[in-house]
């Protein structure tokens, strides 16, 4: 298990450097500067203890403390990296305490170079350095102990937070002064094999659950301290408006508030507390100019273009082999379809919100963040500072989905600029319905598919055009994910699909117009809409094959045994072709992301209700291959939270414009999953030596298909469209 090149582990350990009396060992990261050059505020934090490297501390109180380079918001890696750190260091797991490390290039992702959260990376990209990093620490307290034992280190053992000989035992705390006196080791310390693990793999239950039920857990929402103001911002009621005048005279007259200032992005009102500050912000006059979009953006007039664009054909191509259009005319039964999914907001549960404090030399952000490196940088140019002198202390994040990543930094910089031109600390903060109606959101889009079928029902020929905008155009991502005009997210789970990729003749082409609509990645980014017509294009196959949906995705799927290993336990443990109570049926779907597995089968009935049908989702079998499961718990919930929050979204959740702007405001027309509607989930993890994937996005992706496709197998219509809607 030990897969870190030699050479690798030394560079890690040679790039030493003192701070605050405790030795640490920077790690080296792609494009950062070394740790102790360029992080002062990392410094300060780990300048208490013995600090072997980075992402810990010891205390002489037997506390272990792990620096979490990635954010906290609902995944589990408060726990899950912990466990890595603890299990090579041989750690008392009762005395390991977790805090958001500051933003320096020490944390940079191991893959983007830059400190973030997203994409369902954190644990395996953390894996070796975590690991290393307790690895390191566990040496040099050997060594002090050897040292203080006059016993040689190969005598010692350690365990539970001790090192160990001859009926001797010293605490880590005990040890932790002398230990951080000694050089780093002159070898790479050796990682445990698999077979040693006392933590990885096992269930663990999450460190941070404690303080978050009895409300010790501090989210961006909970800053408060002397002196501390608060912000809401009026911004353009259409997209691309600007202010042409305001008047603030009433606003001024509400008690509390303390200051109107321009900024940016629309007009802040600075206040006491937040109720002034609303109360202040809706007693202005504003004169906005509206901007290219005010008639233009309309999503019945965006469908209807998007619908020309996908029979016309002619877009970038992202995969293409064979004759396509010459195989379908051979083709013995032809499937032809059009599928469409909305717009959609991330409703996180806690409203985007971000405090600042800027002084002459310094900047300091509180904030629940994805995109630390971003921030920083662009806190740098609004104030003029270096980006050293911005601290980021990183809180909670009460949701995210992808929102609190924007290449923009827009709530960050907001922020700034209102502390900025306010000339004191102020939490700027918005409101559900600011972020509902001026956010970001998951991109519509129009798909249009024609699959060939031989005699047998198998597929001898596909097209497939996508319609929708591009998530990373205009962004700094751009020359890396976009090539020849095609969005690499746009047609995940399409142009790589084993189905397509397995017939001979394919075509997979892409469309990216602009709307003038602000597009981001949303919780399984591309995989979100194309897991749902991917996975309902095969159902239309095998139903039109007359097959067994279960046993025909086997037969396309026989080369892909992760695949096959995730579908195959999902039936298996769903209970599969066995009866049902009457009037329910099941659905199934799988589907491959952020290096995951994941087999769904749904069971449903459809219930009377005004207008229509009404889906209810009985019960939900997951199955996962993620490689291995460091927090085999972990995983699970991630499973849970992936299905109910993509059940949300396909029973209810959309977004619709008129007149350039957004209709819907808050949960009341903007529907998500409630706590009445949630299935029954059992979720199964493939036992699995693959390479590891994510958790935290792909239970997600193949959530609509399995209902639908079991909607449709209960005898209902064919569902093309999100929101799942039956008529009567």
């Amino acid at each position: 298990m030990n897969t870190l090149d030699a050479p690798s582990r030394r560079r890690f350990l040679k790039s030493g450097a003192t701070i605050g009396g405790g030795l640490v060992v920077g790690f080296l990261v792609p494009g950062a500067k070394r740790f102790a050059q360029a992080a002062p505020a990392a410094a300060a934090a780990l300048s208490a203890g013995f600090a072997p490297n980075a992402f810990l501390r010891i205390a002489d109180d037997d506390t272990v403390t792990v620096l979490l380079s990635h954010s906290e918001m609902g995944q589990g890696i408060w726990t899950g990296l912990a466990m890595l750190i603890a299990e090579e260091l041989d750690a008392d797991w009762s005395k390991i305490r977790v805090e958001h490390a500051p933003a320096a290039p020490a944390y940079a992702h191991t893959s983007f170079g830059m400190q973030m959260t997203g994409g369902s990376t954190s644990t395996w990209s953390e894996f070796e350095r975590y690991r290393m990093a307790g690895a390191t620490a566990r040496a040099l307290l050997l060594a002090a102990a050897s040292t203080r034992l006059g016993v040689p280190a190969q005598r010692l053992r350690t365990d539970n937070g001790a090192v160990i000989a001859d009926g001797r035992r010293l605490r880590y705390g005990e040890l932790a002064a002398a230990a951080a006196a000694l050089p780093a080791p002159a070898t790479p310390p050796t990682l445990k094999d698999a077979k040693d693990w006392k933590l990885i793999g096992k269930p663990t239950r999450r460190l941070d659950g404690p303080e978050k039920i009895d409300g010790r857990a501090k989210f961006g929402m909970d800053v408060q301290f002397d002196g501390l103001l608060t912000a809401m911002v009026a911004r353009a009621p259409v997209f691309g408006g600007t202010v042409k005048s305001f008047d603030d005279r009433a606003a001024r007259k509400v008690p509390g508030v303390r200051d109107v200032v321009q900024v940016p992005s629309g007009v802040a009102v600075v206040a006491d507390h937040y109720w002034a500050a609303k109360q202040g912000r809706d007693a202005l006059t504003i004169d906005w100019a509206p901007g290219p979009h005010a008639a233009a953006l309309d999503d019945a007039r965006l469908r209807a273009e998007f619908a020309r664009l996908a029979a016309a054909g002619g877009g970038a191509v992202a995969s293409r082999a064979g004759d396509a259009d010459a195989a379908l005319k051979r083709a013995a039964k032809v499937i032809e379809a059009e599928y469409h999914v909305p717009y959609l907001a991330h409703a996180p549960m806690e409203p985007l919100n971000c405090t600042v404090r800027i002084g002459a030399d310094r900047c300091e952000i509180w904030t629940g963040t994805q995109f630390q490196t971003l921030d920083q940088g662009m806190a740098a140019k609004i104030t003029g500072l270096k980006p050293e002198q911005v601290q980021i202390h990183t809180t909670f994040l009460g949701g995210g989905f992808g929102r609190r990543a924007t290449p923009t930094s827009d709530f960050v910089a907001e922020a700034v600029h209102v502390a900025k031109a306010a000339g004191k600390p102020v939490k700027t903060v918005w409101s559900r319905e600011d972020d509902v109606r001026g956010g970001y959101y998951r991109p519509m889009y129009l798909q249009r598919a024609r699959i060939g079928l031989d005699e047998r029902g198998r597929p001898v020929a596909w097209t497939q055009t996508l319609v929708g905008q591009s998530i990373m155009a205009g962004t700094p991502m751009e020359p890396m994910m976009v090539k020849n005009g095609v969005d690499a997210t746009s047609v995940e789970g399409v142009a790589d699909s084993p189905y397509i990729k397995g017939v001979e003749d394919h075509r997979v082409e892409l469309h990216s117009p602009k709307t003038g609509i602000p597009v981001l990645w949303w919780r399984s980014v591309g995989h979100s809409y194309n897991g749902f017509v991917m996975e309902s294009l095969i159902d239309e196959a095998a139903h039109a094959a007359g097959q067994d949906p279960v046993a025909y995705r086997r037969a396309l799927l026989d080369e892909h045994p992760r695949h096959l290993a995730a579908l195959n336990l999902a039936a298996e443990k769903a209970g599969w072709g066995s009866t049902l109570p009457a009037g329910r049926a099941r659905g199934v779907a799988v589907h491959e992301s952020f290096g995951s597995y994941i087999a769904q089968v749904a069971e449903v009935s459809l219930e009377d209700a005004p207008g229509g049908k009404r889906i209810r989702v009985h019960r939900f079998v997951c199955a996962i291959d993620c490689g291995l499961a460091v927090n085999p718990d972990g995983v699970r919930a991630q499973m849970e939270s992936g299905i109910n929050f993509g059940l949300g979204a396909a029973l209810y959740s959309e977004l619709t414009f008129r007149d350039g702007r957004v209709r819907q405001s808050n949960f009341h027309d903007y529907r998500v999953l409630r706590m009445d509607e949630a299935p029954a989930i059992e979720v199964h993890i493939v036992a699995s030596a693959e390479k590891m994937g994510g958790a935290g996005e792909p239970g997600t992706a193949p959530v609509a298909a399995a209902v639908a496709n079991a909607v449709f197998a209960l005898g209902g219509p064919r569902l093309r469209e999100l929101p799942l809607r039956v008529p009567a």
